[in-house]
């Protein structure tokens, strides 16, 4: 009994200079983490576009190597670091996790996981159950988005196991966009078509050199056409597909072309 004890005697030893070196470490960990993120990502912002997303990439890695270094640099303090005592905290922290921090423990070790394979990182846009948006940070139990309407969504990272995550930009300042338009089956659909890519080519928003291409899909009320192009900046996104569906909108129509109008539904009371 008194050797399984043994393992915590330095725990009963410890002093308040001890206590206060470990208050003071855990503080100055925070204080830089708080100071790394806050200075990563205003120099993100001021950098070239091109080198943004690898700044923010920096974030969490920086983060979870200031946690570990603190970590490191309290359990000596803790724990006499021989190798039965580290095997023995280790075995007893793992059985934490396990049985009362369960849940929070899967989405530590999935943060990780997240950082480590590079799933998603910062400036980002994923969607997760059907949340869209760009994510701002990876704290170390959740992912921070940001939707197109202001929205904060915080998914834990446990959501990796049994959710699919689509990742719109993986590391790419561009991604694909696409703008839909809706016309009465009667009309020039090749004529249609090479006008609506000429408006996305000659779009500001339209990273240079990038391909466009237009889809055509006959529905039984009509035709459905699929702009597809690459954004410049990923943040433009919405404002492209707006350019788009203006610009084109005013296209057809100075083509003459009727659009398609689905069924209105019947409503009334009963």
């Amino acid at each position: 009994m008194n050797d399984g004890l043994s393992v915590w005697g330095p725990l009963e030893k410890l002093i308040w200079r001890d206590v206060l070196i470990i208050a003071s470490v855990l503080l100055v960990a925070r204080l830089l983490i708080l100071a790394m993120q806050w200075q990563l990502r205003r120099t993100a912002e001021v950098v070239r576009p091109h080198r943004r997303l690898v700044i923010l990439r920096i974030v969490p890695i920086a983060r979870l190597l200031i946690r570990a270094a603190a970590i490191v640099a309290t359990v000596p303090l803790l724990v006499e670091p021989t190798v039965p005592n580290i095997l023995a905290l280790s075995a007893g922290l793992g059985l934490a996790l396990a049985y009362t921090l369960k849940d929070y423990g899967s989405s530590v070790v999935a943060g990780l996981v997240t950082v480590l394979e590079n799933t998603y990182q910062p400036g980002d846009w994923i969607e997760v159950g059907g949340a869209y948006g760009e994510v701002k940070s990876i704290a170390g139990r959740a992912v921070h988005l940001v939707t197109a309407d202001d929205t904060e969504v915080i998914v834990p990272h446990s959501r990796l196991w049994s959710t699919s995550i689509f990742n719109a930009s993986s590391g790419h300042r561009s991604l694909l966009c696409i703008a839909n338009f809706y016309l009465h089956p009667d009309h020039d659909a090749s004529a249609v078509r090479e006008r609506l890519k000429a408006v996305a080519i000659s779009s500001s928003y339209r990273e240079p050199e990038s391909s466009v291409t237009v889809i055509t899909l006959e529905k039984p009320w009509g035709t459905h056409y699929r702009v597809k192009a690459y954004v410049k900046e990923s943040r433009e996104q919405f404002l492209f597909i707006t350019d788009l569906t203006i610009r084109g909108k005013d296209m057809l129509r100075e083509m003459r072309i009727r659009f398609a109008q689905a069924p209105y539904a019947e409503t009334g009371a009963s």
